[in-house]
């Protein structure tokens, strides 16, 4: 049976070449998520009172259902 050791310098070179692709592939997602994210909008609408809210058709409870009723009908 043949074994091979990973921790040569050439499979190490390779495996941190392999990492740092995937951390930028990482970071760029992260990046696009918060862009896309809507927690900005969630909290802008908590720090309304509840008269604004009421104005706005918008029961507290119902802020995060109002936030994604273009993704989710519940």
């Amino acid at each position: 049976m043949a074994t091979q050791t990973l921790t040569t310098s050439r499979n190490a070179a390779i495996r941190e070449k392999v990492d740092a692709f995937f951390a930028s592939i990482g970071q760029g997602m992260n990046a696009y998520m918060e862009r896309r994210s809507r927690m900005g909008q969630i909290q802008a609408l908590e720090a309304k009172s509840d008269a604004e809210l009421a104005q706005m058709g918008i029961r507290r409870d119902r802020i995060v259902n109002h936030v994604f009723r273009d993704v989710v009908y519940v």
